[in-house]
């Protein structure tokens, strides 16, 4: 039992399936807003369960000043899930996730104008090699068919929010992360239900048997029980091992798009995506010695 909670087997599971999610959003013909929503709401529901059996409260008394940064954060979050949804439907899966990968360059250069933090020599070369890395995936100005272009712009427009939502979260210091999320995940349904009234409107009635399964396993799972395993496993998990190790997500994505989708991606997009991934891995990773004990 203790082998099968172990944080690392935790994470490692997580990162699994939320790198299998492109797969399933392919298979659920809603729009991507609309998808969105019902993503937030089904977390919303299984995390609220997790957090009633579990017995954590919401320590709501300490949050009244943090409370407009967690619905800012919120919504940023529900723009992310829709530019990226759209991403896939551009472009292919593996291109999108490599794309919205780049939020980690984004947090480190943006970090130091906010924090007034000092770039390293280190940082700055993974900004140049991840960038580099970037511009090889959108093909050195041949990028294929516009469709392909606008699915990259899309999944970098969703890497934009992602990294907002990182960055607001350092603003956030009284809030644990599983009820951060849960109050993300509320405050995200609250600007995308009107979006969807306004735009797509409700659609689920067109979805067979195969997209109901496909829905149900991306809100309940990927998102629901999966964010559960995910904050768990992080707990109890050093900051850098559980970086690391969240390098698996779009490594299991690529693969899927590859083998599963038979997506293909060209030798320039290939390096482009061991740039991305390799450096922005390099940045996470501390080189100062251990201290002995």
């Amino acid at each position: 039992m203790k082998k099968l909670l172990d944080p690392r087997l935790l994470l490692i599971t997580s990162m699994v399936v939320f790198g299998t999610i492109g797969l399933f959003v392919r298979n659920i013909s809603v729009s991507s807003g609309e998808l969105a929503l019902y993503r937030a709401v089904m977390a919303s529901v299984m995390i609220g369960i997790f957090l009633l059996v579990t017995g954590q409260k919401i320590p709501f008394g300490k949050i009244k000043k943090e409370f407009p940064l967690l619905i800012i954060s919120g919504i940023a979050m529900g723009i992310n899930w829709i530019l990226l949804f759209e991403a896939y439907k551009h472009t292919t899966v593996s291109v999108a996730t490599l794309s919205y990968y780049f939020a980690p360059v984004i947090v480190t250069v943006v970090c130091p104008l906010i924090f007034k933090e000092k770039l390293t020599a280190k940082q700055i070369i993974c900004f140049i090699m991840s960038t580099s890395g970037l511009v090889l995936i959108t093909g050195l100005g041949d990028v294929g068919n516009g469709n392909d272009f606008v699915g990259i712009l899309l999944g970098l427009s969703a890497a934009v929010f992602y990294a907002t939502v990182v960055l607001l979260n350092k603003f956030i210091k009284n809030v644990g992360d599983i009820h951060r999320t849960f109050l993300q995940f509320v405050s995200a349904i609250i600007v995308l239900l009107p979006y969807v009234l306004l735009s797509s409107g409700f659609t689920l009635q067109k979805l067979n048997t195969f997209g109901w399964i496909n829905l149900l396993v991306v809100g309940l799972v990927h998102t629901g029980i999966t964010y559960c395993m995910y904050f768990s496993a992080l707990k109890n998990l050093p900051g850098q091992k559980a970086a690391i190790l969240s390098y698996i997500d779009p490594l299991v994505a690529v693969l899927i798009s590859v083998t599963v989708l038979h997506e293909t991606m060209t030798l320039l997009q290939i390096l482009g995506g061991v740039l991305i991934l390799g450096f922005t891995l390099w940045n996470e990773i501390s080189l100062k010695p251990k201290k002995q004990s």
